[in-house]
């Protein structure tokens, strides 16, 4: 569901969405709105976004018209990937063709 379906639907409607009312919710939030919950921290903590592809990455970027750009995006929804996933697929399939992979 889109942000604009839940525009418009009741109260109850959400809840009956969710499978929770408002004051389930207010009850669950109430210990870190106190400042805290029982407990101990299991693990080490690590901040930031997962690694995508289990090693880190390096930002490569170059600058296109946008005409191109609307052109790779309106490619890369017909093969359901977002434009970075697509870029790669493309650089990814060129080094395995060149034997670079």
């Amino acid at each position: 569901m889109s942000k604009k379906d839940f525009e418009n639907m009741s109260q109850k409607e959400i809840e009956d969405y969710f499978g929770v009312t408002r004051e389930e919710i207010e009850a669950l939030a109430a210990p870190w709105d106190a400042g805290g919950v029982d407990g101990v921290p299991m693990g080490e903590v690590i901040v930031g976004r997962p690694l995508k592809f289990g090693e880190h990455l390096r930002l490569v970027g170059f600058k296109e018209t946008e005409q191109k750009i609307e052109r790779m995006d309106k490619r890369a929804d017909s093969l359901g990937m977002k434009r970075s996933d697509y870029l790669r697929w493309l650089v990814d399939k060129d080094l395995a063709a060149a034997d670079v992979a």
